[in-house]
């Protein structure tokens, strides 16, 4: 399955050697894991949660990794991506490509990433020592999706 979407945490590591093992057709593999800080707007934060409709999570990052499939010379996706209550450090999503040569897979990492930040239907909610507060879409990840659609 190319796409996951679990509250545990996932190994990097494992998940990589799973893809590849084996595989003579891979040049580059890029792996993208994203976390969970300890500070947000200079706030120490303790906890993050973060929530999602699944059947709407589920459809949109297939929709993306097809969409990324089609648009680089890959030869495999994977995407995982946690929902729950995370702490600082925790591990929050995971972006593998591979293709033949780089540049297709670091392409198609920051394509799946820029969409996933900005189409995928995940709401966070950071938990610090005095509030708590749902993270609010921010005009940089918009301008990084606008950029693919000038391709």
């Amino acid at each position: 399955m190319p796409v996951r979407i679990q509250p545990e945490p996932f190994d990097a590591g494992a998940e990589l050697m799973a893809l590849t093992s084996g595989r003579a057709d891979i040049g580059a593999s890029v792996t993208f894991v994203g976390q969970v800080r300890d500070l947000s707007g200079g706030e120490k934060l303790h906890t993050m949660t973060l929530e999602h409709y699944p059947a709407m999570a589920q459809a949109e990052l297939e929709r993306i990794e097809a969409e990324a499939r089609t648009r680089f010379e890959v030869q495999d996706i994977e995407i995982i991506h946690r929902f729950g209550d995370l702490t600082p450090g925790d591990p929050i999503v995971l972006v593998i490509a591979t293709s033949a040569s780089r540049q297709p897979a670091f392409d198609a990492a920051n394509f799946i990433m820029d969409f996933l930040k900005t189409n995928a239907p995940f709401w966070k909610k950071e938990h610090g020592e005095d509030s708590s507060h749902w993270v609010e879409a921010r005009k940089s990840d918009d301008a990084a999706t606008e950029k693919w659609q000038r391709r």
